[in-house]
Parts: C-alpha cells; sequence; structure tokens
C-alpha cells in the first residue's frame, strides 16, 4: 500500500508543475499517468506549443526549472503584432513599453515536460508513475483511495485531477460543466519562411478566425495556430504541402515572405469547458480538467499555471503552519477552506478570461460592416491610447 499527502492523475505540464512545487515544500507527492515519461526533445519541433507568460516564467524560475527550458529550446519575443485583415485597425505591444527584455517565450509543450521531469527524479518527496492506470477511485470523508491495474492500492490525502479537457476523474464524480462549441478547428505545424521572425509574435484576425505566427528558435521559423471553421479546416488539411503553402501566405498578407511547411499538420476542435464546480470534498480538478478556452490569446497554459501556483502557496503555507503548531492535535492537511479558496478564486480568473475570449471572438468573426468599423477604431484607439495599450499589455504579460 502506498500512502502520500497528493495523488496527481495526469503529467502534464500543470500536474507536473504542481507536483514539482508542493515536493520542493516538503509535500509527499505521487504523480499517475497512463502514457510514457520518456520525452525526447529532437530537432525537429514539436507542434504543441505554448506561448508562456512572464508570470508563468516567474513560477518556473522559482521553481529551478527555467534555466533548463530556455537551455533546451525556448524563443523569447520583444514584440507582439496584431492585425484585422478586413478592417484597418491594429495594435502592437512592444517590451520596451513595458520596461522589460521580453514579452514572453514560445516554449514547446515537450521540452516544458521534460525540464519538469528531471527536476522531479531529484526530488525525495516525489514520485512519479507512468504506463500506469488506475481501476478505481473512491473517497471518504479524508482520504481518496485509488486502485492501480496492478492491483497496488493508493491512499491520499487529496486527489488533483489534471487529467485533461475531458476529465475522467471530472466525470466520475460527476462534476457538471458549461460547454459549447467555438465552432473552430486549430490547424497546427510548423513553417519555415523567406523573412526572419524578428523575434515578433504575430496575429492576424481573418473573417473566419485568427491566424498565429509564433517564433521558434530559429529566426526563419515559425509555430502557426490557425482557427478557422470546420468545412474550411478540412479544405486546408486536404491541399497539397504547396498549395497550402501559397493561401497561408495570402492569408497572412506576405508579412514574412514566401512559406513552407516543415511538418504534419495536425488539426483539432476547439471548445470552451467550465466546471461549474471544481471540488468534491477531497477531489479537484485543475488546467485544462476545469477549464479550456479559445487559444486566440494564447491563456491556456498561462491559466494552467496559475491554478497550479495557487495550490502550491495555499497547501506549502498549510504545510509550514502544521511544521510550527504547538497543538496536541495535528491540523488538517489541505483543510476544505483551502480548497474552496482555491476554487472561489481560480474560478473567478477563468470565468474572465473565458468571457473576454468569447467577446473577442464574436468581435472579430464575420464581415458585418459595423462589426469591422468597430474592431478597427477600437484596435487604434488602444493602439494610440498609452495608459488603455498598458492595461492590455500587462493582461499579455500574466500580471
Amino acid at each position: 500500500m502506498m500512502q502520500t499527502q497528493v495523488c496527481i492523475v495526469g503529467a502534464g505540464c500543470i500536474g507536473l508543475t504542481l507536483a514539482l512545487g508542493l515536493a520542493k515544500a516538503g509535500i509527499e507527492v505521487v504523480v499517475l499517468d497512463s502514457a510514457s515519461g520518456d520525452i525526447e526533445v529532437g530537432n525537429e519541433f514539436g507542434l504543441r506549443v505554448s506561448a508562456l507568460s512572464l508570470a508563468s516564467q516567474a513560477l518556473f524560475e522559482k521553481l529551478d526549472v527555467w534555466q533548463g527550458i530556455i537551455t533546451t529550446r525556448a524563443q523569447s519575443y520583444q514584440k507582439m503584432d496584431v492585425r484585422d485583415q478586413d478592417s484597418f485597425g491594429k495594435i502592437s505591444f512592444t517590451a520596451a513599453d513595458f520596461d522589460t527584455e521580453y514579452l514572453g517565450h514560445i516554449v514547446e509543450n515537450d521540452v516544458i515536460r521534460q525540464s519538469l521531469i528531471v527536476q522531479l527524479n531529484e526530488q525525495a518527496s516525489a514520485t512519479l508513475i507512468f504506463n500506469t492506470h488506475y481501476t478505481e477511485i473512491h473517497q471518504s470523508e479524508n482520504d481518496v483511495f485509488l486502485t492501480l491495474e496492478s492491483g497496488q492500492p493508493i491512499i491520499t490525502k487529496l486527489l488533483v485531477a489534471c487529467d485533461g479537457a475531458n476529465s475522467n476523474i471530472r466525470q466520475l464524480f460527476k462534476m457538471p460543466i458549461t460547454f459549447w462549441d467555438y465552432d473552430h478547428h486549430a490547424i497546427v505545424a510548423t513553417i519555415k519562411t523567406q523573412l526572419p521572425h524578428d523575434n515578433v509574435a504575430r496575429q492576424v484576425f481573418l473573417p473566419d478566425g485568427p491566424l498565429a505566427f509564433l517564433p521558434l528558435a530559429e529566426k526563419n521559423t515559425h509555430s502557426i495556430v490557425w482557427s478557422t471553421s470546420p468545412e474550411k479546416a478540412k479544405k486546408l488539411q486536404a491541399l497539397s504541402d504547396k498549395e497550402f503553402n501559397k493561401i497561408l501566405m495570402a492569408h497572412f498578407d506576405g508579412q514574412c515572405g514566401l512559406c513552407e511547411v516543415v511538418s504534419e499538420r495536425a488539426a483539432f476542435p476547439l471548445t470552451m469547458r467550465y466546471s461549474k464546480k471544481w471540488l468534491d470534498n477531497r477531489v479537484v480538478l485543475m488546467g485544462d480538467a476545469a477549464h479550456t478556452i479559445h487559444p486566440l490569446a494564447g491563456l491556456g497554459m498561462n491559466l494552467g499555471l496559475k491554478d497550479a501556483a495557487l495550490m502550491i502557496d495555499l497547501l506549502s503555507e498549510g504545510s509550514q503552519n502544521e511544521a510550527i503548531s504547538s497543538r496536541v492535535e495535528k491540523p488538517q492537511f489541505a483543510p476544505h477552506k483551502v480548497l474552496r479558496e482555491y476554487e472561489r478564486t481560480r474560478k473567478s480568473d477563468a470565468q474572465l478570461h473565458i468571457a473576454m475570449m468569447q467577446g473577442l471572438k464574436e468581435l472579430f468573426e464575420g464581415q458585418n460592416p459595423v462589426k469591422k468599423l468597430i474592431r478597427g477604431i477600437g484596435l487604434n484607439i488602444v493602439d494610440n491610447l498609452g495608459p488603455l495599450k498598458h492595461i492590455f499589455g500587462k493582461s499579455a504579460l500574466g500580471k
């Protein structure tokens, strides 16, 4: 029988970040995942990348993984350029506007996971279990009981579900969700361009969805995220590389010159999910298990990391209070009021960002003349008014 204070199901970036933060605070943690933990970062760029904000970077620096991330492969960007193809609107931010060296970094998800696993393997309080499924989960008032497919039982004081957008744990404990289909599919690929990216993250709003060019750690290489209607995504996926390259350059107004796709093209549907309940006694949701959001502002990973950061702070503080307590009766680990604070705080932030992304999507979608005028004027007002632009920029920085 294995006993631990926290069991995390899901070894993605969010689950591993939470595990490392807790382990460094001396909290016993077990990470369970059905996939392999062997990650190889090769010469080719991975298709799944994240735009890490300065707030996310600060968290990784605190956990001593940032150096491993940037040493492996990461690309900073000093400028963000956002345009509406169908109007005169545009807005841009530079690092100098905020007295910072850069606005963020584009990092492959596998690079993040690899760096986290390296650090976790050095933590005495952390146990990583890969290639293993659980078969049962039950909870009592004070504990959660998991049974692995091998028959081994795990008893934990807190179970954290980091098992993705289609979370089995969320479904098992019947935590209801609100969701809607964005009616978009995202196409992701790695692109080489005629012109260098110059450390600029670019995005153009097309009538049927945004197209982002994110700079990678080679001067002429980008990761693209093209959100468009399912019908158009299907047509784009059916094109030859040569045809796709031409259409891609045309839709991006030739900002980076000729384009050449140098990877496979993957596509996946985009759905907003928001769990109405993040907490069931000793079971909590985190990351995509609790919320998913449109990628048009690159906020998904950063929102999940904010979930992890708050839980690390709350449980670490509680653990320290236990250590110095002089009470005869030991305080409960992760008391309900602490878990409720996590749920209340993070639900509120997720709600705000989901509403913002829905508003942006609806404003920039379609060719309605009134909406075109509003977004054109609106973007230019923000771009030319320092205080308002500063507010938008700070949001992009994760502050």
